[in-house]
Order: structure tokens, then C-alpha cells, then sequence
């Protein structure tokens, strides 16, 4: 039978070993070799599409764009990876190992109903250390295809937790996240959450990814806190009319359908200011 000394060193072992593979550097030839401090953010007022529904050439007056980390950067602009860092992808849920997925007082996973997403359980340090040691190779594999920048999404997740998961959580973790990030040398770009914005910029991150800010009326949340760095997604043509109208000269702001559907398909839209 083990000591106490002993079973008491052991999980913080464990735990500083799962935060040396959360912070590593990436082993690839991209920009995570030895990328620490050479990350740069967003340039403002650039022209911007979000094509996280699939990759297509970009038109000319954009010279930013985000795609989903499967996808590769466009060639000459300013690339984002979309890494939803903080909710299991629905076709990826069966990757996550069950102790990582949120659970209920009752035993079910928390989902986002709206996104059909299990939630992420980041809500004890061993939990967020586990969790980011499993999304840092994809930020890591964002660097090393040749993207500048990481936008993590769902940050707001725990606001869908059922109280199960605080600010607290999602904050700290977000931290572990812009840390890889950066050492990756990758910019790390906020998802929404207007509410964290401020802390998020504390913390580290680089400019905000924001959608519908427009619409409820949070593009200032977003400016301040990160000087105007903020790329922006509206889903609706008032929403977009709004943001133009108070932001249209300071941010990167785009229309585009709910589905983010590429170009040429049935119900595709894309407009600017």
C-alpha cells in the first residue's frame, strides 16, 4: 500500500507533466519551430472573409481570411485557423475520451444544442490540462500549415454548462491556449464572449473574432479591448447595416450566411461595407 507522501506526489507529477506537453513547441517545419515571440496580429481595416465552411479563392479586396484547420491558408493574405477549442466537434465526439466531455449531475453530457457539440470538461486544472494537451497539436498543426493567427472558438461555452463550468474555468484555460499559441507563433485570436474581453487581452490574446457584434450591439466591447484588431461576422443584412454604419471605418466587417457556405453554392453570401 503506497504512502500518503506518495499518493499525494503522484497526481502533481502527473499534472506537471500534462503542462509540459500542453506548453511544448511544435515539432514541425512551419511556423511553430522556434516561433516563440514572432507572431503578428491581424492587420486592421485589411478586407476580410470567413470561409469556415470551406475554402474558396478569396475575392480582391480581401487580404484576411479564417478557414477551419483542415483546410490550407490562402496563398499572399493574412490566414486564421479556426480550432474549436473549448466543445467536441459532432463528428469528432467518439475521439474525445468520455472523462473529458462535461457531464451532468445526473451523468449526461452537457451539449450545445443549437451546434449539437458535447461541452469540453475544462473545469479542474488536471481536466484543462488534459483537454488543452489534446487541442495543442492542432494549433500546433495550424502553424505548421502556414497559418499566422488561431482563432479558438466557444469560449462563451461555459455560459451553455448549466453552471457547471465559471468564467474562472474558461479564463484559465484560454490562458494555456494563448501561451501554445504564441509559442507555436501563432497570433491567438478571442471568439466572441464580449463579456471576457478585457481579461482575454490580459491574458495575452493578440485581436478578437466576433460575430454578430453588430446585431447586440458589442462591436465597441470588442474594439476597445483589443484597439480596434477585431474581424467581424454578421449573419443578417440589419446586422451588418448596424455595424457599418458605427464601425465601418475602423474594423473588418463581413456579411455572411449562417452557414458559411462556399462560393457558388445555394444560398452563399458574402458582402462588405
Amino acid at each position: 500500500m503506497a504512502s500518503r507522501g506518495t499518493n499525494v506526489l503522484i497526481p502533481v507529477l502527473i499534472t506537471a507533466l500534462l503542462y509540459s506537453l500542453v506548453l511544448g513547441c511544435s515539432s514541425g517545419d512551419g511556423k511553430g519551430e522556434g516561433g516563440a515571440g514572432n507572431w503578428t496580429p491581424p492587420p486592421r481595416h485589411a478586407g476580410f472573409d470567413y470561409q469556415i465552411g470551406g475554402a474558396y479563392p478569396p475575392a480582391k479586396d480581401v487580404g484576411v481570411v479564417s478557414r477551419d484547420r483542415s483546410a490550407r491558408p490562402a496563398p499572399g493574405l493574412y490566414n486564421i485557423c479556426y480550432v474549436n477549442a473549448f466543445q467536441a466537434q459532432p463528428d469528432e465526439r467518439d475521439d474525445w475520451p468520455d472523462d473529458l466531455l462535461l457531464r451532468d449531475r445526473n451523468g449526461r453530457v452537457v451539449v450545445d444544442r443549437d451546434w449539437d457539440e458535447p461541452l469540453l470538461d475544462i473545469g479542474t486544472a488536471k481536466k484543462r490540462a488534459w483537454v488543452a494537451a489534446r487541442v495543442g497539436p492542432w494549433i500546433d498543426g495550424c502553424a505548421d500549415h502556414g497559418f499566422d493567427a488561431v482563432e479558438l472558438d466557444n469560449y462563451d461555452s461555459y455560459t451553455r454548462s448549466k453552471g457547471l463550468l465559471s468564467a474562472r474555468d474558461a479564463t484559465v484555460f484560454m490562458a494555456l491556449l494563448v501561451k501554445r499559441g504564441h509559442r507555436a507563433g501563432l497570433a491567438v485570436g478571442q471568439k466572441n464572449t464580449a463579456e471576457l474581453a478585457p481579461g482575454s487581452r490580459r491574458l495575452g490574446a493578440d485581436f478578437a473574432v466576433a460575430e454578430e457584434c453588430g446585431a447586440y450591439g458589442e462591436c465597441g466591447v470588442y474594439a476597445k479591448a483589443f484597439d480596434d484588431r477585431v474581424v467581424v461576422i454578421e449573419y443578417t443584412d440589419a446586422g451588418l447595416r448596424k455595424a457599418c454604419r458605427a464601425f465601418g471605418r475602423r474594423l473588418d466587417i463581413v456579411r455572411r450566411d449562417h452557414d458559411v457556405t462556399t462560393a457558388g453554392s445555394d444560398g452563399y453570401v458574402r458582402r462588405a461595407c
